[in-house]
């Protein structure tokens, strides 16, 4: 059994790690402990929830009022990660700077993202996201529809990325890539480049620009962007979206070729 005088000498290392460490827990309390319970008592999906949500307090057909009820959502009910109003701040901006046409999204989640880029599109302009899981897409459908976007604007893809972007040419018609915004696994960061790299889907002046890069982080991804030659790059410092405390950034990729 431990003594009193061996637990109070470890007394002050303890409260120096939940300090230092504090919004990490607050982290893994509002994405995994309150996610577990909610799920437990409602019988459906975190995803189907904030749909449910928007769908009793936004306005359909209006983009901001959809974005805007998401976010309160995220900060004040349940917590989802996607890029969240400050970075996507950074995101408009970008896509407001260069009027992409073709525009690829990889992840889609729950469409957030998406009809944060459709909102920012020129007319004519086309998105196509690609986003895996099945149930997560069935969400985004919803989301972006509600949104006011159509097929026409926002294409969404349910396949494995990887799947996608060898065949983006044949079976979309895409012969060049404006934007890319990566907010998928992080993992599958720097394969996924590397197929765009070797689809010729990227020509000089595309832009790729991928979330969550300091946390939880994309090293791979960032070694190639940084030593591959094929780039000018920058890091957007920033917080992980609706927790402040933890820091993270986005990559800025801008495709110059080989020289």
């Amino acid at each position: 059994m431990v003594s009193p005088a061996i637990a109070l000498a470890f007394l002050p290392l303890l409260l120096t790690l939940i300090i230092r460490y504090r919004y990490y827990f607050v982290l893994f309390y509002r994405a995994v402990l309150v996610r577990w319970v909610q799920d437990l008592l409602t019988g459906i999906s975190r995803e189907e929830r904030v749909y449910q949500y928007i769908l009793t307090h936004a306005t359909a057909g209006d983009p901001d009022s959809v974005l805007d009820t998401f976010d309160h959502w995220c900060s004040k009910v349940e917590f989802i990660s996607h890029i969240g109003p400050k970075k996507g701040m950074i995101l408009d901006r970008l896509l407001k700077e260069h009027c992409p046409l073709t525009v690829l999204e990889l992840g889609t989640h729950c469409g957030y993202t998406a009809v944060r880029i459709a909102r920012s599109l020129p007319i004519g302009a086309r998105l196509f996201s690609v986003e895996m899981d099945e149930g997560n897409a069935r969400v985004a459908e919803k989301v972006i529809r509600l949104a006011g976007f159509d097929d026409d604007t926002v294409e969404l893809i349910v396949r494995p990325s990887d799947e996608v972007i060898p065949r983006l040419r044949e079976d979309y018609g895409v012969e060049r890539l404006d934007f890319v915004f990566m907010d998928h696994w992080k993992r599958c960061y720097l394969p996924d480049l590397q197929t765009l790299e070797g689809s010729g889907l990227l020509g000089e002046g595309s832009v790729v620009l991928a979330d969550n890069v300091i946390f939880p982080g994309a090293p791979n991804f960032l070694r190639h962007m940084r030593r591959s030659g094929l780039y000018e790059h920058r890091i957007h410092r920033a917080t992980l979206e609706y927790i402040r405390g933890i820091r993270d950034g986005m990559a800025e990729l801008v495709y110059r070729g080989v020289k």
